[in-house]
């Protein structure tokens, strides 16, 4: 057990999540927290013309604004995803809007995109220097209404979008009312040539809900291909509350462990159904090494963590890499590509 479960964890959990969380960005966005970096060649890939050193990356929603861009290469990510981004400033929902679930090794969420702002945001990026590839999640305003959700993802896209190495859609939130309607066919692709429409030539994906079934899946799927999107990202949190020892009875998006079996379940239907050009991105309940292992097995390309990381800290991603490291040799595979949906062969 290292400094941060041992020592530092306990203090943070003592606080109100939010305010922990805000303690524990601060050092971040300071420099003040580093972890040994873990990168190792059969870890390396190059992804819609980005190069990755690692698979494993920071989800969005930690570094919402983009303060402490120029941090994260210091705690082993080998990427990160900042956001979720709306094109004004919002204060998101009341407070409290963020909880623990430590026996189940997970959170629920109602925080609602609070952040600076499209504008502010590209500020931040600007004055920064990251030192490894990172995406900008990009939200609805809560008030703009249905009928203008292209618009007004369009100008929170028009202020950002020269910086950054992907651009990810988030229209899964179950935290926005109405967001995760916008996952159908139409209104995505309405969407996605409103952004296009400001710059084609970066690459968009698609973050989609765990809470869809089969037949909206697919339809997302026909959205992309008709688009030629980069990519999709699964998933988000969910607003069902199965498998938990404990239920707080709290709104809000549910990650972390319980999350796994449904996510891991969603990205193998992607994979299975996608051309072979897309990219997917792997996210909910991956914990350690042999959870990363097993979600590019199942089809990522490349994978995020964010709960995992809030309760077991700094030291989880070289951990996670080093046994990931270790999988793959032990099964003689050089290469991430050469993981890539083994499971599903």
């Amino acid at each position: 057990m290292g400094f941060y479960e041992s020592a530092a964890k306990p203090l943070l959990f003592r606080l109100d999540p939010e305010r922990a969380h805000s303690l524990g960005f601060w050092f971040i966005r300071h420099g003040l927290v580093r972890a040994r970096p873990s990168y190792h060649r059969l870890l390396r890939q190059t992804l819609f013309g980005v190069y990755f050193q690692s698979p494993l990356g920071l989800a969005a929603g930690f570094d919402k604004s983009a303060q402490a861009l120029a941090h994260w290469h210091q705690l082993g990510f080998g990427f990160v995803e900042v956001g979720t981004v709306t094109a004004q400033p919002q204060p998101g929902n009341p407070k409290p809007r963020l909880f623990r679930l430590p026996r189940d090794q997970a959170l629920i969420n109602r925080m609602g995109f609070n952040n600076e702002g499209a504008h502010q945001v590209s500020r931040n990026i600007s004055t920064s220097n990251p030192q490894l590839p990172y995406g900008i999640n990009i939200g609805k305003s809560r008030t703009a209404p249905f009928e203008q959700a292209a618009k007004d993802y369009q100008e929170a896209f028009r202020s950002l979008h020269s910086f950054g190495a992907y651009f990810a859609i988030n229209v899964s939130s179950p935290n926005t009312p109405g967001l995760t309607e916008l996952q159908e066919k139409g209104p995505l692709l309405e969407i996605i040539h409103a952004l296009r429409e400001v710059n084609p030539d970066r690459p968009l994906f698609v973050k989609v809900s765990p809470d869809l079934d089969t037949a909206a899946l697919d339809r997302v799927i026909e959205a992309v291909h008709e688009a030629n999107l980069t990519g999709l990202i699964a998933t988000n949190t969910t607003a069902l509350r199965e498998g938990l020892r404990r239920d707080p009875r709290e709104t809000g998006g549910l990650s972390g462990r319980p999350l796994k079996h449904r996510a891991l379940d969603v990205l193998s239907h992607l994979y299975k159904s996608c051309n072979p050009n897309v990219v997917l991105i792997g996210v909910g309940g991956i914990m350690d090494g042999d959870d990363l292992y097993e979600r590019i097995a199942h089809g990522a390309n490349l994978c995020q963590v964010y709960t995992s990381w809030v309760y077991r800290g700094p030291s989880l991603v070289p951990l996670a890499l080093r046994r990931l490291v270790t999988l793959m040799e032990r099964k003689n595979l050089r290469s991430i590509d050469a993981l890539r949906g083994i499971a599903l062969r």
